[in-house]
């Protein structure tokens, strides 16, 4: 932190010279106050100097500064800057290292006009062809300029920028740098990036990081702060061995490092990447082994046996099991009577039941006198499952006494839920994280279901099983993972799979769609809202300035409402909001007093709203198929025909065969598989399924082959040396603990 000594001398410094130089008193020498004041002033800035020196001295001094350092012990990194940095959870030196490059630019050489192809990110040489246009539509400003370069012309389309109509002068010769559109004949580009042919030299043939940001925060800033830590830190001891980095042909660590924030060139950055998704999964899948050595064989402290309750409930049901539903209801059943408790996992695509096989392993809980609690991801989900759980246990009568226990709740009705917990009256505890902290006590936990799981993490998991004695565990998925992969991530527990939806369920109308599509959606959005029904606009980013090609949730609200129709509420939500404002968001949207809800995947788990028909995501490309059938998943859970649309701005090839995959199925597990299938080492960016397991760099989809090696690798290591405690070992399992302690961020919840 700084210097509070070297404020407290600057103070008594200026009071020194208020005291001598008193106006009152010297109000007929201002010629000598004034040489006063200058030589008083000239001993402030020398001593300046001087703490400025000894501070950049030691922040110099290369092995004074560790990951534990405070982010704004960085030269350039002030209090203003450190509560951006704090925006996007970055505290320490550590924090800065592990944030790792979203994207990168790479500035190849201009290319013609009449060779830039719709779909790609090009650079163009031209000059501006006649005086720019301008007009307005509600609060929009929307400025249009020709350019051309002699092979062909091309439309530049700007929003909210109009002094760009004095910068672009007529004849003027730019570099413009964007998404090549196509609308009949016409090749455009919007909100291209505008160089001088002189700025875009230097940056030719360079790979730039292009970080996550927030408003506030530049990439340059960020760029600058990363190599400072860089180079002021202890290199990080390398914890594998020469042989073991042989084997899996895998970079050194301080290499990697380096190389993923500022690579030379593309090869170095594939190396470096393997190498840290890599050190994620190895460590992830190592704790999930020791977790399966421990828990495979425990004793079932709770045995359980059906009663009439469950019977009684699944014929009160106003609709059947699906064959799926029955088959893993007899799985749970089994285990929750069997000697040994129960691990296990439910996959099942959205809609497909799994809520109703929770409750009914809750319900067979209680009604054998244990309590079970249900832990959501969200606040909004854990009030709807209480809100349904609640209504089927007065409606058929259950012995079910749910109770609900989350964060927003008042001092005092979080109390009687505790007294509630704790005596037992309570058999049914749902709520959020908040169910594991310290004050809650349960008299009989049994059975722990996790909703999501891999949106908590396992320590999570593990400290909610840890507040009863040895509970069953039921965690659930609508993450469709092929099992070959749910195998290697699910080690520790055993894979049920509901692949079976409801006959009742209408399926969804999919289409795929470039940027010239947009008026036509908009047009169809408001046709929806007028017949009563809602939408989602999902965008990649939350605000301006994260990254350049693509829609914001904040941008792309605000020119929804220019669009539609000004009685039309519009709404955008997104993962950096306060909780209570996401709740409320939610829940308003819930209400059906929001019609359109812009916002970025935060929808992805924990909204439920049957009145919502249409689902418009934008940037399409951008998503891993699997992520962008979840996305699909919050609409067509009502009577109404559902709609899905997703925009694209990339119009090659490959992009839209692997989009179409969406429109020949509404089966998850299929349109996983065939993800997997089409994705690959080339595929670096753009296409993270956001969220899975929260690895910082590692995608389960784009990098399965890294993941199978680290399975390999482990499978290997625990063969010779099962609890890694000879010798060479001792930097791998450091490394290891740091990894184990630093794996729950409650931030991200």
């Amino acid at each position: 932190m700084r210097s509070s000594k070297c404020f407290e001398a600057k103070a008594k410094l200026f009071a020194q010279f208020l005291r001598i130089a008193d106006v009152r008193k010297w109000k007929g020498d201002r010629f000598c106050c004034l040489l006063l004041y200058i030589s008083i002033y000239r001993v402030r800035v020398l001593f300046q100097a001087i703490v400025c020196f000894q501070r950049g001295h030691k922040r110099g001094m290369r092995g004074n500064m560790d990951r534990n350092t405070p982010i704004i012990e960085l030269k350039g990194v002030g209090e203003k800057t450190q509560k951006l940095f704090a925006k996007l959870n970055l505290y320490s030196v550590g924090d800065l290292l592990a944030f790792y490059p979203r994207d990168y630019e790479h500035f190849r050489e201009p290319v013609s006009i009449d060779h830039a192809g719709p779909g790609e990110v090009c650079a163009v040489r031209a000059a501006v062809a006649g005086i720019p246009n301008e007009k307005r539509v509600r609060n929009l400003h929307i400025l249009n300029v020709n350019v051309s370069d002699g092979t062909g012309s091309l439309q530049l389309t700007f929003f909210n920028m109009p002094f760009l109509k004095k910068t672009l002068k007529q004849g003027g010769c730019y570099i413009f740098r964007g998404n090549i559109q196509t609308r009949g004949n016409f090749k455009l580009m919007e909100q291209p990036r505008v160089y001088s042919p002189e700025e875009y030299g230097k940056r030719t043939d360079r790979l730039v990081p292009r970080y996550s940001l927030t408003k506030g925060l530049t990439n340059q800033a960020v760029q600058k702060a990363v190599k400072q830590a860089l180079s002021l830190c202890p290199a990080e001891e390398e914890y594998y061995g020469k042989d073991f980095l042989h084997d899996y042909d895998l970079m050194g660590a301080e290499d990697a490092l380096h190389a993923i924030h500022f690579p030379e060139n593309m090869e170095q950055l594939m190396k470096a990447r393997q190498r840290l998704v890599f050190d994620e999964f190895f460590a992830f899948l190592l704790l999930m082994r020791r977790n399966k050595e421990f828990s495979d064989r425990m004793e079932n402290g709770h045995p359980m046996f059906e009663t009439a309750d469950t019977v009684r409930f699944l014929e009160q049901l106003p609709f059947p099991l699906t064959r799926a539903q029955k088959r893993v209801w007899g799985e749970i059943r089994e285990d929750l009577g069997s000697p040994y408790c129960m691990n296990r996992l439910v996959q099942g695509d959205v809609g497909s039941g799994k809520t109703v096989l929770a409750l009914l392993a809750l319900l067979m809980t209680a009604a054998n006198g244990y309590q079970g609690a249900l832990m959501a991801p969200t606040e909004v989900l854990a009030a709807q499952h209480f809100e349904t759980i609640s209504a089927y246990a007065e409606k058929g009568r259950l012995v079910l006494r749910p109770v609900l226990l989350v964060g927003s709740m008042t001092a005092k009705e979080k109390k009687e839920a505790y007294a509630k917990i704790a005596s037992g009256e309570a058999n049914l505890i749902i709520g959020t994280h908040a169910l594991i902290q310290g004050r809650v006590e349960y008299k009989s936990l049994a059975l722990v279901v996790t909703d999501e799981q891999h949106r908590f993490g396992v320590r999570q998991r593990e400290q909610l099983a840890e507040k009863g004695h040895k509970p069953h565990i039921l965690v659930m998925s609508a993450t469709p993972i092929p099992r070959t992969l749910a195998i290697i991530l699910y080690g520790d527990l055993h894979i049920s799979v509901v692949d079976e939806l409801p006959a009742n369920r209408l399926p969804i109308r999919n289409c795929v769609v470039n940027t010239s599509y947009r008026t036509k959606a908009y047009e169809f959005i408001e046709k929806e809202v007028r017949a009563g029904r809602q939408a989602y606009v999902i965008c990649p980013q939350v605000e301006e300035g994260e990254l350049e090609d693509l829609e914001n949730v904040v941008d792309y609200a605000e020119k929804l409402r220019g669009r539609l129709s000004p009685d039309i509420q519009v709404t955008y939500l997104h993962g950096k909001m306060r909780p209570a404002d996401k709740n409320r968001i939610m829940e308003e949207f819930a209400a059906g007093e929001i019609d359109v809800l812009v916002s970025t995947t935060v929808i992805e788990v924990g909204i439920n709203v049957p009145n919502a028909t249409v689902m418009m995501v934008e940037n399409a490309e951008r998503f891993g198929l699997a992520q962008l059938h979840q996305l699909r998943g919050r609409v067509g859970r009502g009577e109404h025909q559902s709609y899905c649309i997703f925009v694209s701005t990339k119009e090659n090839k490959e992009t839209m065969e692997r989009l179409q995959i969406l429109n020949q199925s509404n089966d998850g597990f299929f349109i996983a598989s065939q993800d997997l299938k089409l994705r690959g080492p080339g595929d670096l960016f753009g296409i993270r399924q956001s969220g899975d397991f929260a690895f910082r760099i590692g995608d389960i989809y784009n990098d399965a082959a890294v993941l199978q090696k680290a399975s390999a690798a482990i499978d290997a290591l625990l063969q010779r040396d099962p609890m890694l405690d000879a010798p060479g070992h001792e930097a791998l399992r450091k490394h290891l603990e740091y990894v184990s302690a630093n794996s729950v961020d409650f931030r991200t919840i």
